[in-house]
């Protein structure tokens, strides 16, 4: 769950890793997040499948790892400042996260350590939230013309999954497959993929 930095170069590109935003930077720039379309359109989403979230749901914080962000049940979602120099990386890190938090909200059985669940919801979360879209890709070094995008998804949810402790590359790879054209189809709460 959480959104791995994934850059080619160490020039910055998409997530930087740069000095970046101190939490209060950041906090503005997740406030600023709130008013974008999509953002609206998820937790209106979220608050649809029973789901309340408060106004500190989302929060800055200052992470240690080399991460963008990350969701965790009970807590909401958190948004490394450190790793934030522009509003679209705010952006993108709250509309990833939140596809989480809906995936976690819909799903009752939804189990974090096991990591087809887990795979699944870094699916969706990529392909729906416009993290592998084309001139993010090329930001990141990345420079394919066809199947960009599935190779990117592809890419950060093995990033993710391997992360999980509960998950060797091996067991990430498997579950990745074995649930890809399930979740990828999977576009709710939107009607098809933006």
């Amino acid at each position: 769950m959480a959104a791995e930095s994934d850059t080619k170069t160490s020039s910055g590109g998409y997530s930087s890793a740069n000095d970046g935003s101190t939490v209060e930077e950041c906090q503005d720039m997740i406030r600023r997040s709130q008013r974008t379309p999509m953002v609206r359109f998820l937790r209106e989403h979220l608050e649809k499948s029973g789901c309340e979230i408060g106004d500190n749901f989302i929060k800055a914080i200052h992470c240690d790892k080399q991460i963008s962000g990350g969701y965790l049940r009970g807590e909401g979602i958190m948004v490394c400042s450190n790793h934030m120099n522009f509003q679209d990386e705010v952006n993108q890190v709250v509309i990833h996260e939140l596809i989480h938090a809906y995936d976690d909200c819909r799903a009752a059985n939804l189990d974090w350590a096991n990591c087809a669940h887990h795979a699944c919801s870094e699916i969706r979360a990529g392909h729906l939230s416009g993290d592998c879209h084309y001139k993010r890709e090329l930001l990141r070094g990345f420079l394919k013309i066809r199947g960009h995008e599935q190779d990117c998804v592809r890419r950060r949810v093995m990033k993710s999954v391997i992360a999980n402790p509960y998950c060797s590359e091996a067991a990430a790879k498997d579950a990745m497959e074995a649930v890809w054209d399930v979740c990828y189809n999977d576009t709710k709460p939107f009607d098809r993929a933006p």
